[in-house]
């Protein structure tokens, strides 16, 4: 039978610990719920269902961390700083029964970091499991072995986040922000540099996030909305740490810092819907009257201005034309959006072994309509090829397997036939179910 989770111990009870652990009692487990004092574990209790909370213990780590012993799977959700988290698996590694698993919900610290002076037993036991907020409503369930990470732990993991949490398990490797923030963190952190020409020259932010929504099959939120949606102060922890861990020659290392209008937005606190009336790029004020007033922080200017309706006159509606459309909408979106596709199509085995599990990181983790390598295919490689020879740039690796292969696309068959990908090899596989 190999390992098996019925119970969970979640340790830390923020946002992303208080979601994992309101999933797991939602699914029938046992949970108990540790942090730092009682209040924080309250506020935490408050995220799992009132139905479910008979399933759930609670306590502190100074008073209550040997409880960890009657727990199939020890779950770390604590504050993303490497000295923290090693302190607390110090203590925890020997609480811990004999056939239980660990794991940190990290974002984006490699695991090999974390596990580093560790006992064997650690080391064997251990993997990053890494879910996306909200977590009961994001599918994407990130899992990532180390070096001496037993397969039975990770068929423990996958098992149960399939079968038990309902999740879309993605196998990633132990590279820094694994897939989905790798790949959705260069959109982001590239589009505020990249964007900075099309600004200058008049375009609108309204009309920037507009473009790099529904045309490209993004979410409505489109660049900046995002990045407000998420905060400007995790954007500067993740840079930071891309800037650390990124490998020498990845075209994220110029992004990892912010240009000068959004450094000033952070240094000030206007981080994003989470500052409230400071705001980040943008801002809705409700008025006396009921009625709202949605507001815009202009970068260029870097005065509040009243937002305005994008200019989307003449973009081609068909999902990811846009791209080859000959105007400062259609460079835009070939300049950011474009250029995270290549992106990804140049991270094919560093952080995955194949294009399935990127694909699904990323409509999974970032409601993509299509994954990357979809998203190619739909637009046209040959296409996309020919347009990145013709500036006079390398092809990332994946777009040289694909023009070797002979094959127009990444994926083949469906409906009557199986449906196959091609692999980083050349041949061609089978997609999982």
């Amino acid at each position: 039978m190999g390992r098996q989770i019925e119970s969970v111990a979640v340790l830390g009870c923020g946002t992303m610990g208080s979601g994992i652990a309101a999933a797991s009692a939602a699914a029938g487990c046992r949970v108990l719920m540790l942090d730092m004092s009682s209040e924080a574990v309250e506020r935490g209790l408050q995220a799992v269902d009132e139905g479910d909370r008979h399933l759930v213990t609670t306590g502190t780590f100074e008073d209550d961390l040997a409880l960890i012993i009657d727990y199939d799977w020890v779950c770390e959700a604590i504050v993303e700083d490497l000295a923290t988290k090693q302190q607390l698996f110090a203590k925890v590694e020997p609480l811990r029964k004999g056939g239980s698993v660990v794991s940190s919900n990290t974002s984006g610290i490699p695991l090999r970091d974390i596990a580093a002076g560790m006992p064997d037993r650690f080391q064997a036991d251990v993997a990053i499991t890494h879910f996306f907020n909200p977590v009961r409503v994001m599918k994407l369930f990130e899992l990532v072995p180390g070096e001496q990470t037993g397969p039975e732990v990770i068929d423990a993991f996958a098992r149960f986040g399939e079968m038990r949490l309902g999740k879309g398990v993605v196998h990633a490797k132990d590279t820094v922000n694994f897939i989905g923030n790798r790949i959705g963190c260069f959109f982001m952190l590239s589009g505020l540099h990249l964007a900075k020409p099309f600004l200058a020259a008049g375009m609108s932010q309204e009309t920037v996030n507009a473009v790099l929504g529904k045309p490209v099959g993004l979410p409505p939120t489109g660049l900046y909305g995002l990045i407000d949606l998420i905060g400007l102060d995790v954007m500067d922890l993740v840079g930071k740490n891309l800037a650390v861990n990124l490998p020498d020659g990845d075209a994220g290392r110029q992004f990892t810092s912010f240009p000068e209008a959004e450094q000033r937005m952070l240094e000030r606190g206007q981080l994003g819907r989470k500052s409230r009336q400071l705001g980040g790029f943008g801002r809705v004020h409700k008025l006396d009257d009921g009625s709202k007033m949605s507001e815009t922080f202009g970068l260029v200017s870097e005065q509040w201005r009243d937002s305005t309706a994008p200019d989307l006159d003449g973009v081609p509606t068909e999902l990811g034309a846009v791209m080859f459309d000959d105007s400062s909408q259609g460079r835009l979106a070939w300049q950011i959006f474009g250029g995270t596709l290549r992106y990804a199509a140049g991270l094919v085995p560093e952080i995955a072994d194949d294009i399935v599990n990127i694909d699904n990181a990323i409509r999974w983790g970032f409601n993509w309509v299509l994954g990357p390598f979809e998203m190619l295919d739909l637009i046209g490689n040959d296409k996309v090829i020919t347009k990145i020879r013709t500036e006079g740039a390398e092809l990332p690796a994946m777009l040289r397997v694909l023009a070797d292969s002979g094959s127009s696309t990444f994926y083949r068959g469906g409906a009557n036939a199986p449906r196959e990908y091609l692999g980083r090899e050349g041949n061609w596989h089978r997609v999982p179910a």
